[in-house]
């Protein structure tokens, strides 16, 4: 049975409803029908903590789905899923796929941002501050973007950037 059938809370009921509503009345194909079905099952799932599952329906959102701005979406997902289980390179090459079809996602941004600056912490913790600062200046970079595309977001980031004295 499809995840989007199965008893959840109010939300995620609702929303199915909708979704499915909105399904039926925008003309679509099939084929964009079936992807967006289990890129909702993906979101679902992935809400649920159940990773593996997200990733499977994930996975078959970008078999079948061919519109760049919905694949972007799919790509940040499985990125966030990757950077939930600690693979941090797996979740930037994610979020650079996402970007490289939806350069608009300040979220993707923000995330390779936090990786980056973790990264930077970690080089900090190990005695290399050359590194530590390589990779601080790539978050910094990354903040920038995320915040040029929703300048009253990333407060913190913000503050971040002008006490390190990286934002212009």
């Amino acid at each position: 049975m499809p995840r989007s059938r199965i008893t959840g809370n109010f939300i995620d009921k609702t929303f199915s409803i909708v979704a499915n509503i909105l399904l039926r009345i925008i003309p679509t194909t099939s084929g964009e029908k079936e992807a967006f079905t289990y890129y909702r099952d993906g979101m679902s799932a992935q809400s649920e903590g159940n990773y593996a599952e997200a990733l499977q329906n994930y996975y078959e959102a970008m078999r079948l789905e061919i519109d760049p701005y919905d694949r972007s979406y799919i790509l940040y997902n499985i990125g966030l899923i990757h950077t939930s289980n600690g693979d941090h390179t797996k979740a930037l090459e994610y979020y650079f796929r996402a970007l490289e079809r939806n350069p608009f996602l300040p979220q993707a941004f923000n995330n390779m941002a936090v990786i980056c600056h973790y990264r930077g912490e970690q080089a900090i913790r190990q005695g290399d501050s050359e590194i530590a600062e390589a990779w601080f200046d790539q978050a910094a970079e990354y903040w920038k973007q995320a915040i040029a595309l929703t300048p009253g977001n990333y407060i913190e980031a913000q503050n971040w950037l002008k006490i390190t004295r990286r934002f212009e």
